[in-house]
């Protein structure tokens, strides 16, 4: 059987991601209310996800475990790309007046690595907006696929392969099932108990993600 290539699914990506990342970017703006003057740090993000925000932030960290290129975008922030942990952060308490992070703690590790993830988050900014998936969608985004997070653990791989829409691309799937734990909301208020969670949806009644916003 012809694979399916994995960049055919690059505009539905980037259709869906336009959509969910303005919904997403005006509540981030009612919530935390930056300022141009604001020190904001992403943990794990690129320079992309900034384009077009320049007129409302006017500086950005990215810090990743492989430094991030930084192009010269158009009304985009000034970019600075730094290498580091998410777990073990190289900055004073509250440095930061913003710390953003959009699906990278459920990259980190297990549920020991996550702790420290989000307890670094709290440390150093004093605002935060930190997102996850939510186990609790019923489709699982890294594979596209229905109900294949809900099995244990061992079955992901052989239904990713047979039932998902990456799974047809030949993508690395053993990759993706070691380096992907999604949370419940339950553990994702554990992680941020000084936070407000707001449950994004899927058609208006599937819980599509989770976000920890601090105010300040």
């Amino acid at each position: 059987m012809k694979k399916l290539r994995y960049e055919t699914l690059l505009p539905f990506y980037y259709w869906l991601w336009k959509r969910w990342r303005e919904r997403r970017w005006e509540r981030f703006m009612d919530c935390l209310k930056p300022a141009l003057a604001d020190k904001v740090l992403d943990v794990g993000g690129c320079a992309f996800d900034w384009k077009g925000r320049g007129n409302v932030i006017g500086a950005v960290d990215l810090l990743n475990l492989i430094p991030a290129s930084a192009p010269e975008m158009l009304d985009s922030p000034k970019l600075r790309c730094y290498q580091g942990d998410g777990r073990a952060l190289e900055f004073g308490d509250q440095y930061y007046d913003i710390v953003f992070s959009n699906s990278v703690i459920e990259h980190v590790g297990g549920w020991k690595d996550q702790q420290a993830f989000a307890a670094e988050m709290r440390r150093v900014g004093r605002r935060l907006w930190v997102q996850t998936p939510a186990l609790a969608c019923p489709v699982e985004p890294h594979y596209l696929g229905l109900f294949i997070h809900w099995f244990p653990s061992a079955w992901h791989v052989p239904l990713a392969r047979w039932t998902s829409v990456v799974g047809y691309t030949g993508a690395d799937l053993l990759s993706i099932a070691d380096n992907t734990r999604l949370l419940t909301k339950k553990e994702f208020r554990t992680l941020f108990p000084d936070c407000e969670i707001w449950t994004e949806r899927l058609l208006w009644v599937f819980p599509k993600s989770y976000v920890a916003i601090r105010r300040g």
